[in-house]
């Protein structure tokens, strides 16, 4: 009995890992598909995305609408859109690099060191 009991609890444990990779695999499957998106400037499939900086792009990674387009729609919803740069006004060095200048301290208050210059 106590072997039989044994066998049935390994036996379920082992579905219920192999569920749990399961559903891991798809999801991962499904942000390296959204990943892979190509931008006017990169591939975006070249960038690592996973730590809390954008290294490309100089903000923290939750907050870039260049490697995230679903974030765009949220920042024209506020009037936060530079058209010339087709990103947020607020993110847009181009126009006004002191603009850089909360991100940077955010980041100095994070790690207690300036952040690496953006890449592109």
């Amino acid at each position: 009995m106590l072997t039989t009991t044994r066998s049935w609890f390994t036996a379920f444990t082992l579905a219920a890992m192999a569920v749990f990779v399961t559903g891991c695999a798809g999801e991962t499957e499904t942000n390296q598909v959204a990943n892979n998106e190509t931008h006017e400037d990169h591939d975006h499939d070249e960038h690592d995305h996973s730590g809390w900086w954008c290294v490309e792009h100089g903000v923290p990674e939750g907050e870039c609408s260049r490697c995230d387009a679903s974030l765009v729609a949220s920042f024209k919803e506020k009037g936060d859109w530079c058209e010339e740069h087709d990103l947020p006004t607020s993110q847009c060095f181009k126009c006004d690099p002191t603009r850089a200048e909360p991100f940077i301290a955010r980041y100095e208050a994070k790690y207690g060191e300036k952040p690496p210059a953006p890449t592109e």
